[in-house]
């Protein structure tokens, strides 16, 4: 290419006062004329000083007029145009200024010229105008959901083009050239917002390019609001069908919608509880998933519940079963709540031998299955052959790392809605988040490279609709005090043998001693028959010499805990049998877990000390006797209290319970109640509900609680 003669400066001039009226300075007006010819742009620039007219290119340019007089040209203004020429594709050969090429012509024609305007008057011929398209050309993209309401439907269209041609300038777009050629030779720019905003779909969502041939392009349904985030704020043209419209609006409103708690359910929910129930049954409508990340002790079980029997009543006699994971520790837990809030569900729980589970799997036909994280890894080629209609993946953490078998194995379940409750779906990374999403809403991050490259920003945005959390403080107002559970768990095969054992055993001797001592002179060797089948509950060890075998309920005392540390909860363990403390620190001790304890022998001065120091965030667990610490201590800095073992009088627990709750409280105080099933403990439990009012008004302590038993009583909790 050729440069472009540098513009001639006039050096000053000493000028006599009689030549003055000579000189002429009018305004210069720069005038660009275009032509299109074989495939070719030329161009010729003119500057215009009134009726004097200067070609730029001119090697001799006149500074003085045919009537003499003097042309005070304006020399800064003509070099800035000079300027902005020389940046445009233009070539000079000598005799004419011309751009040859697609590239070079649609640069300055969609480029240049734009910048030109600004300086110079632009006169284009016929044929330059035919090669830019007028603004009606711009693309419309056009969303909907198909029939099934499973899939995305999005189609472009452009009005006066043909729809191969206007795939053929898609195609264009996504290999992200700058303009497409019609077939009469106009330029289609693509750098205008209309079809950045198509490039930015097509590269947000990973769009499939070879969908293109097939003019209706389809997306997972899952991917419906960040399409919407995309058209939404843009001039694009977006046309929005009916169904997706909908869609969107269910989406961000949940709590619009007229999903009906069902009147079997047999809870009344709190208005926080039902807006969860609406958004569960809005993202299974659309066969969607999502995490429920409440906080914990918000009843995400209940709201679990209510959606599942929800669901069952709408398929009537159709039973298609779902499936619920969870921790072991929780796995009777659920089943307890379920028998609670939703009797008419028929519930397993596949548990115990691998004969009974893998028997339970294929001959059973519930509408729920409960199993927890390891049984289904164990069975999983069991679970496989099962189309579920929800799955349900409790305190779903537990495949946080994506990499485990456990969370492979998840990811195997076929269900058609699939759902995690977790209070901590992030406890170290956003790998994590990753993790579980790809177990609910696989393909919805893509692979973890991708993910990883997305900022946290972006990341928030995409996961905004798939979760629901709600906090303590935000819901304080529609929380009890105190939410009260009951965890069961079970006992191992060694307890279960010496507990059917013991049972027998203490059976005969009830028996025999009402019969020839009356109840009256029994009931002290009856407590203690009963306290020994309690111990048995806890740990057998209290009270068998080299008793080695593992305790159901401690395994699960420690998995609450390790739960709780994750999830940065305070608690407070009590438990009536100081020996039962003593092996719970001694796990504590093995696997390094901090706290404090207390029990009748700690002097009244280090009770204060340890408890202010607790209050103070020094150790999140304290372990304490039952006995020892009920009354008198004032531990508001825990949020949980867990009672290991139940008494006999529940006000005895109740005061135990408000060694949190209590004035000076800010947080909702969770109190668990650990109960092995099968046992005893169920029947005191039972009890306990039966004669909450008789029994909370029994005043003394310890073993004299047994003194407002009844003979009946004692008999049907003996099962005698």
């Amino acid at each position: 290419s050729y440069v472009l003669p540098e513009i001639k400066r006039i050096g000053s001039m000493d000028l006599a006062d009689e030549v003055l009226d000579q000189i002429t300075s009018p305004e210069l007006i720069v005038k660009i004329f275009i032509d299109w010819q074989d495939e070719r742009l030329s161009a010729r620039i003119e500057y215009h000083y009134g009726d004097i007219i200067i070609d730029p290119f001119a090697p001799d340019s006149p500074d003085v007029t045919e009537n003499k007089q003097i042309l005070i040209r304006d020399r800064e203004k003509e070099q800035v145009i000079m300027k902005v020429i020389e940046g445009t594709p233009f070539k000079y050969n000598g005799k004419e200024c011309y751009i040859e090429g697609e590239e070079d012509t649609f640069d300055f024609l969609f480029i240049s010229v734009p910048r030109l305007e600004e300086k110079a008057e632009i006169y284009m011929s016929g044929g330059v105008r035919s090669l830019i398209l007028p603004q009606q050309y711009s693309p419309v993209t056009r969303i909907d959901m198909d029939r099934g309401g499973n899939l995305l439907e999005i189609s472009f269209d452009m009005e006066g083009i043909e729809g191969e041609e206007v795939r053929n300038i898609l195609q264009s777009v996504v290999e992200k050239k700058k303009f497409y050629r019609l077939p009469n030779g106009s330029f289609l720019s693509l750098e205008d917002e209309g079809f950045q905003t198509i490039d930015r779909l097509f590269s947000e969502l990973h769009m499939n390019k070879a969908q293109l041939k097939e003019g209706v392009m389809t997306l997972p349904v899952y991917r419906g609001l960040q399409v919407d985030e995309i058209m939404n704020g843009t001039n694009h043209i977006a046309r929005f069908g009916k169904k997706f419209r909908r869609f969107i609006q269910d989406l961000k409103n949940p709590d619009t919608l007229d999903y009906e708690v069902p009147t079997t359910l047999n809870a009344t929910m709190r208005d926080y509880q039902q807006y969860g129930f609406q958004w569960l049954k809005t993202m299974a409508n659309y066969r969607l998933g999502g995490i429920l990340a409440d906080d914990m002790g918000l009843g995400k079980t209940l709201q679990g519940i209510s959606y599942l029997l929800s669901e069952q009543m709408e398929k009537g006699e159709e039973k298609v079963p779902s499936l619920v994971v969870c921790p072991a520790s929780l796995v009777y837990n659920w089943k307890s709540e379920f028998e609670k809030f939703a009797p008419d569900l028929d519930v397993i729980v596949i548990y115990g031998a691998p004969e009974e589970r893998i028997s339970l799997l294929q001959e059973g036909k519930p509408d729920v299955f409960i199993t927890s994280y390891p049984l289904l890894r164990q069975d999983l080629e069991y679970y496989e052959k099962i189309d579920f209609d929800s799955l349900i993946l409790d305190e779903a953490q537990a495949i946080k790392n994506h990499l485990t078998k456990t969370a492979q194995a998840v990811k195997q379940i076929k269900a058609g809605r699939r759902f995690a409750f977790s209070g901590t779906p992030i406890e170290n990374s956003l790998d994590e988040l990753w993790s579980i999403f790809d177990a609910i809403l696989p393909g919805f991050f893509h692979n973890q490279k991708t993910f990883r490259n997305l900022d946290n920003e972006k990341i928030a945005t995409m996961v905004r609709p798939f979760i629901l959390r709600r906090v303590k403080q935000d819901v304080l107002k529609e929380l009890p005090d105190k939410i009260e559970t009951v965890y069961q768990s079970d006992l191992t095969k060694a307890q279960k043998e010496l507990y059917l054992g013991y049972l027998e055993k203490i059976k005969q001797e009830t028996k025999e001693s009402i019969r020839t001592d009356g109840f009256d002179k029994s009931r002290m060797k009856i407590l203690a028959g009963l306290t020994r089948l309690r111990q048995l509950c806890c740990h057998p060890s209290l009270f068998i010499e080299n008793y080695t075998e593992a305790s159901g309920k401690l395994e699960q005392l420690l998995e609450i805990i390790e739960n709780a540390m994750e999830n940065k909860r305070r608690l407070l363990v009590f438990s009536q049998f100081t020996g039962m403390l003593k092996i719970i620190r001694e796990e504590l001790d093995r696997v390094g877990i901090g706290y404090f304890y207390l029990d009748g022998k700690t002097p009244s001065k280090e009770r204060v000390e340890m408890a202010n120091r607790f209050n103070h965030g020094e150790n999140n667990l304290f372990l304490i006797s039952l006995k020892a610490g009920g009354t008198g201590l004032n531990l508001t800095g825990a949020d949980t209290v867990i009672l290991y073992d139940l008494w006999w009088n529940p006000a005895v627990e109740e005061q135990a319970a408000g060694r949190a709750h209590r004035m000076g409280q800010k947080n909702t105080v969770q109190v668990m109640r650990l109960v092995t099933r099968g046992t005893i403990e169920e029947k005191i439990y039972e009890m306990q509900q039966k004669k909450r009012e008789l029994i909370e008004q029994v005043i003394q302590p310890g073993e004299g609680a047994l003194a407002s038993l009844s003979e009946e009583d004692i008999k049907e909790i003996l099962g005698i």
